[in-house]
């Protein structure tokens, strides 16, 4: 990983069109927190080019209807246009909003990197995505959806059942209530100069315009 750059976000310095806000520096303090190493710890593994200028950091719950929306419209634009191209990558942090069943989920997909595959059971968390609190997250669906893409379901079992990630996801909400993120999907796309947040799964043409702004 790159040096870590410095940014600051303590004041919004404009609300622009379409719903996002940027952000200029500030206190020294904000700018201790704000690195991109402090932004990006404890998150998902990076998809795309680790040494990218632009990131986009995802917060999301597994539960939540507009990420579910998100992760199957507009992310396949970014993914295709921006991170396989290696001009952005993308790192996802959990924030669970809707209670225990979003909690145990994020916990799940962290035993799934465990064994090397956080991205495909985190998809495959949000391909079966039924709702928000009607109970699809269960223990039982959890071991189907790691059947799915192939986990050794003992060690997976023994991961979920010991909570070995409960500290990592609750650390990661609290982070995020820390430095402003009340919704989700929220997104901070950064690079060393400024970062701007959009929040709720907005069209294509924000992130487009957020992109095109760094």
């Amino acid at each position: 990983m790159k040096k870590a750059y410095l940014f600051s976000i303590p004041i919004a310095i404009g609300l622009l069109a379409g719903g996002f806000l940027a952000f200029s520096p500030q206190s020294e303090n904000d700018s201790k927190i704000l690195t991109e190493s402090k932004l990006i710890q404890d998150g998902s593994p990076i998809i795309g080019n680790p040494s990218a200028t632009i990131t986009i950091l995802e917060w999301g719950d597994y539960q939540c209807t507009f990420c579910h929306k998100f992760h199957q419209s507009t992310l396949n634009t970014i993914k295709q246009d921006f991170i396989d191209t290696g001009k952005v990558k993308l790192v996802f942090k959990d924030f669970p909003l809707n209670g225990p069943d979003s909690v145990l989920a994020a916990e799940a997909a962290y035993c799934a990197q465990d064994q090397g595959k956080y991205w495909q059971y985190h998809d495959e968390l949000y391909k079966n995505w039924a709702g928000e609190n009607t109970g699809w997250v269960t223990p039982d669906s959890l071991d189907k959806f790691a059947s799915t893409v192939k986990l050794d379901l003992d060690q997976f079992n023994i991961c979920l059942k010991d909570h070995k990630y409960l500290d990592r996801v609750n650390r990661m909400y609290e982070f995020g209530k820390k430095i402003g993120v009340d919704a989700t999907p929220s997104f901070f796309v950064f690079n060393n100069e400024k970062v701007i947040k959009i929040t709720g799964n907005q069209p294509l043409e924000i992130f487009l315009k957020s992109l095109n702004t760094l």
